[in-house]
Parts: C-alpha cells; structure tokens; sequence
C-alpha cells in the first residue's frame, strides 16, 4: 500500500510538471520573448487573453468526461486525453521556436492559443485522474505532488529556458522544452495506472452542461453556492493580474535573461517550501484559517514589488521579494487545490473540477489582458518607476474582495474542518 502511495505521488509530480510547462511557456516566458524583441506592454498584456482558453475549459469539460480517445483508450479514460494533447503540445512548440514575433506575431499568436488549448483540455483529464486516484483525506498529498511537479515546471520553463534563450536563442530554448515534455510524459506513464471511475455519470449532450451544476447549487443550495463560486472567482485575482507583467518588470528594470533566470532558481526553492507548508496547514490549522492566511500573504508579498519599483538595481534584493512570493504561492496553491476539490462531486469531477478551476482564474485573465495598459497608465500619471509602485499597489489590493468574502462565510469553512 505504501509503495503504491509513493508511485501515485511520483506519477503526479510527473502529470503536474505535464501540467505547468505548457502554462508557463505561453502565459510567463513567452511574455519575456516578447518584451525581449521589444513589443509594446498592451500588446503583452492582450496575450495574456490567450490563456482564457483554462478558463473556459468547462465547456469542453463534459466531452472529456463523456469520451475516451479511441486509439489510446488502452491507457485509460484519462490518460488517453492526456497523451493526445501531450503531442499536439510537443509539435506545436516546435512550430511556435520557427517563428519570429517581430515579424509573424499573428501566427505567433494562433500557435500559441493551439498549446493553450491543449493544454487546458490535459488538465481536465490530469485533474478529474488525481481526483479520481485517492480518498478526500489523502487529496492533500496528490495535490502537493501536483503543485511540487508544477512548481518544477515552472523553474524549467522559465528559468532553465531563460538562460538557453540567453546563452543561444529562444528557438533553441522551446525546442528543448519539447522534449523535456516527451521524456516527462513517458516517465509518468509507466509508473502511473488508471482505474475505471465507477461513480462518473457520462451526460448525454443535452444534460452535460446541466446536470453538474444543478449537482453543485443543489448540495450546497442557490445563496453558499454563489458565494462559494465568488471567493473562487477572486481568491487567485492578484497574482493572476500581475502575472503577465512579471518579466516585462524585471526587464525594464535592468535584469538580464540570465539573471532573471537564476533568481526564478530560488524562487523554485522558496515555492518547493511553500508547497509543503500548506499542506502542513491543511492538516495542522483547517481550510478556513488557510484560506485566509494565504491570502494575507499574497497581498503583503505583492507589495514588496512596489519597493523593488522604486529601489535601485538589486539581485539580492529581487531574489529575496521573489522568494517571499514564491513561498506564498505554494502555500497557496496547495490550499486552493484542495479546497477546489472539497467542492466536487465524484459524479461529476471532471466537469465540476473544470468549472471551479475556469472560474478561478477567469476574472483574473480579463483583467491581465489589460495588464499592460495598466502599467503604462500609471506610468504616464507618475512617471516609470512609480508607475510600476502603482501598478503593484493596485493588484495588492484585488486580494481584498476575497479576504471580506471567505469571512463572512467563515462558519461554511469551520464546519468543514470539523472532524466527521
């Protein structure tokens, strides 16, 4: 038994790295490619809308409920949607390291929205697989593994592929990431199995929209539903919104590729740490107090890039602020992981899995489109360095709608973390 818990855990740092790649590539790296070749801020900013396609994924969610893919069926209901996409995401970053955005940024664009795509039609099959794979009380510990594999994603993508597109080019750097997806794939595929999901409903086209969430308001009734639906709404707001403009902010400030790259090293250090600590708060202090402990701490880390805005060139500075952020977006995204997945039925996982995580970051990804011009707004009121001071205010401050709603709901949560 212990032995299979270990696989199950190694198998989805796998599938959450499966996970993480193709996000960060397209949402985080691509928009350092892009202010690298000197495209404006709005423009990156509008690239962030590429990513909407996560938060739409519930549509598609019911067909990957429903279907398997026939000539893959053999590897599961799951994993045969997660290969399939795996693929199309494999040849379309070799595509997308052909083109050049200063002068094809259009097809640029469209290769891009393919890897969205698909990449968010995975993690409908990737998250309904975890869900599907243990009992609520061991959630915890898959979706650590999820976020730890995710977290590493995040390091190779954007650190490991910014020091290769600095010391060669950016070709170079998305064709290697490429084939670090295909060897991650087939490494977690050979210690990963699937087991037929003898509870899931398969919906008939009529009903596959309707059904979940009748299942989801009718749990939790009309008033708990909605109000659940908006904390996850803005739970996530503020690191959303400034994602986009990450990298064009260390750029403009000075940083290298290379030493963006090494500072993203300890920022996997720091969110490796935080990953752990919430699942220690999961179990030590409850939902509830992790909630809002979470989100504290995103807004008061948020506001250290304010200082950074307005300080002098720092690496060690920098690296410090981003460690504090990177520790509080493991906590984080581990404690949203499992409260998403308190909230779903293992009738519906895949759909409602989906719907909870399209919801969590669709508020998030509007608003990021407008990131850019939001940047150059308060920079033409206060001038470039405290125009960045003013931006970063402004998303510190998204994470109170959150903090006011899951208190005032706060006997929901305690109720929850009540022992059974």
């Amino acid at each position: 038994m212990i032995k299979e818990n270990i696989k199950k855990i190694i198998a989805f740092i796998g599938f959450g790295f499966a996970s993480g790649l193709p996000y960060v590539l397209i949402f985080i790296t691509l928009t350092a490619w892009l202010r690298a070749v000197e495209i404006d801020l709005s423009v990156i900013g509008f690239f962030g809308w590429i990513t909407l396609t996560y938060s739409l994924k519930f549509l598609w969610a019911p067909f990957v409920d429903r279907f398997s893919i026939p000539f893959l069926s053999i590897f599961g209901a799951r994993r045969s949607w997660i290969l399939l996409m795996q693929i199309i995401i494999f040849i379309s970053l070799i595509l997308i390291s052909k083109i050049n955005p200063s002068t094809n940024l259009l097809i640029f664009a469209l290769v891009a929205l393919v890897i969205a795509f698909a990449g968010s039609v995975q993690d409908i099959a990737i998250d309904a697989y975890r869900i599907e794979s243990a009992e609520l009380e061991d959630q915890g510990n898959l979706a650590a593994a999820y976020q730890f594999g995710y977290r590493i994603a995040i390091l190779v993508g954007s650190s490991f592929s910014l020091l290769i597109a600095d010391a060669y080019s950016w070709s170079s750097a998305y064709q290697l990431m490429a084939f670090i997806i295909a060897i991650n794939i087939i490494c977690s595929f050979l210690i990963s199995k699937e087991e037929k999901n003898q509870k899931l409903v398969k919906l008939n086209f009529k009903t596959s929209l309707f059904e979940p969430l009748g299942d989801f308001f009718e749990r939790f009734g009309i008033k708990l539903a909605s109000m659940l639906l908006l904390i996850i709404a803005t739970y996530r707001l503020t690191d959303i919104v400034m994602g986009p403009m990450a990298n064009p902010f260390y750029i403009d400030t000075g940083y290298s590729l290379s030493e963006i790259g090494y500072v993203k090293i300890v920022a996997l250090i720091a969110t490796i740490i935080g990953v752990f600590i919430g699942g220690f708060f999961i179990k030590k202090i409850g939902l509830y107090k992790s909630l809002m402990t979470g989100a504290f701490l995103v807004m008061l880390t948020n506001l250290f890039f304010s200082f950074a805005a307005v300080s002098d060139k720092n690496l060690l500075l920098l690296s410090w602020i981003v460690a504090s952020d990177s520790i509080t977006a493991g906590i984080v995204g581990t404690v949203n992981i499992t409260f998403l997945t308190s909230l779903v039925s293992t009738k519906y996982t895949g759909f409602q899995y989906a719907l909870l995580t399209s919801l969590m970051a669709f508020l998030g990804k509007i608003f990021s489109g407008f990131s850019g011009i939001f940047v150059e707004s308060f920079q033409e009121m206060l001038g470039f360095s405290y125009g960045w001071m003013g931006f970063y205010f402004f998303t510190s401050s998204l994470a109170l709608p959150a903090i006011l709603m899951i208190y005032l709901n706060r006997n929901f949560f305690i109720q929850k973390d009540a022992p059974h």
